[in-house]
C-alpha cells in the first residue's frame, strides 16, 4: 500500500516530515547547505543529512533552525514529534516504544548491558553494530536510541529505578575513551532526582533473574505491564499474574544489590579502574 499522504501534499510520517520541512524552508530562503553552514556554525554534511531524513540532529540545532528561518517553535516541534516516533524502532519493538513513553514509572533490571535509556552514543554505536547493524540503518537506530532518553531529561521526568548486575559493569567496549564516557554517564545519571540506580555485586550469588533483562512500566490507568527481551526478541507481558510473579523476583533481588550512594561509588570505583590502566 503507497504511502499515505496529506491534503497539503507533505509526509505523515513525522521524520520525514521533518526533513521536508526543513528543505522547503531553506529552498524558500535561498541558499546552499555550505552557506547555511557558514551562518549557523555547524558543517554542512549536518544540515544535509537532517534535509535527506538521515538525521535529525539535536535540539540546539533546531533552535537555531527555527531563529533562521523565522519560524518560532515549529521546527523544534516537529523534531519532538519525529523523536517520539514509534516507527523509527524495528517493528517489534514499536508496541513497547509507545508505552515506555506513556509510563508514569519506570523500572528496569539490566543482565548484561546499560539500558537503552541510558546509553550513550559511542555505547549505542558499538552495541548495535554488534547486531550486524551498519550504514544509514545503524546511524537511524543509533539515534532513534537516543532519542529515547528525553523520557528522563524532560521538566517532569517520570521516575525511574534501574538495577545493574555487575557485568553491564565488567562488559567494555573496545573503545576505551568511549567506556569512559558511558560509566561516567551511568555516574552523572545516579545523581538526578527522579533516577534510583543500584549495582547488583557478583558477589550476591544466584537469584530470580539471573539471565532476564526485565523491564516494568506503570501506565496512566494503573496497570503494569513487563517487558522480557535478549538478543534476539523482546515480549510484552500484560498478563497479571506473570507480571506479579516478576516484580516479587524483581523486589527480592532489589534487597541484594547495594545502596543508590555505594552503587554510585562503585561505577566511579570502575570508571577510575579505566582511567589508570595502562593503554595497548
Amino acid at each position: 500500500m503507497p504511502q499515505r499522504r496529506a491534503i497539503t501534499g507533505r509526509s505523515h510520517e513525522p521524520r520525514l516530515r521533518f526533513a521536508e520541512e526543513l528543505r522547503s524552508l531553506r529552498a524558500a530562503k535561498g541558499g546552499s547547505l555550505r552557506e547555511l553552514a557558514d551562518q549557523l556554525g555547524w558543517d554542512a554534511s549536518t544540515f544535509g543529512k537532517m534535509e535527506s531524513g538521515r538525521s535529525l540532529g539535536s535540539p540546539e540545532i533546531v533552535e537555531a533552525l527555527d531563529q533562521h528561518y523565522g519560524t518560532p517553535g515549529l521546527l523544534l516541534a516537529l523534531w519532538e514529534l519525529a523523536v517520539g516516533d514509534p516507527t523509527q524502532f524495528k517493528e517489534q519493538y514499536r508496541r513497547y516504544m509507545i508505552l515506555e513513553a506513556e509510563a508514569i514509572s519506570l523500572w528496569h533490571y539490566a543482565v548484561s548491558a546499560p539500558p537503552g535509556l541510558l546509553q550513550t552514543a559511542g555505547y549505542a554505536r558499538e552495541a548495535l553494530g554488534a547486531g550486524w547493524l551498519k550504514g544509514p540503518e545503524l546511524d537511524q537506530q543509533v539515534e532513534a536510541r537516543l532519542g529515547r532518553r528525553q523520557l528522563l531529561e524532560g521538566d517532569d521526568p517520570p521516575p525511574f529505578r534501574v538495577i545493574l548486575s555487575e557485568a553491564v559493569l565488567r562488559t567494555t567496549l573496545h573503545d576505551r575513551g568511549a567506556w569512559q564516557e558511558q560509566l561516567d554517564y551511568l555516574a552523572e545519571a545516579a545523581e538526578r532526582p527522579n533516577i534510583t540506580l543500584q549495582v547488583l555485586p557478583f558477589c550476591t550469588g544466584l537469584h530470580g533473574l539471573m539471565n532476564t533483562a526485565v523491564k516494568f512500566l506503570r501506565l496512566l490507568n494503573g496497570h503494569t505491564v513487563a517487558y522480557t527481551e535478549n538478543d534476539l526478541r523482546g515480549e510484552l507481558i500484560e498478563d497479571i499474574a506473570t507480571v506479579e510473579l516478576l516484580q516479587r523476583r524483581y523486589d527480592a533481588m532489589r534487597d541484594l544489590a547495594l545502596s543508590p550512594a555505594e552503587s554510585r561509588k562503585f561505577i566511579l570505583r570502575m570508571l577510575e579502574e579505566t582511567r589508570c590502566e595502562p593503554s595497548t
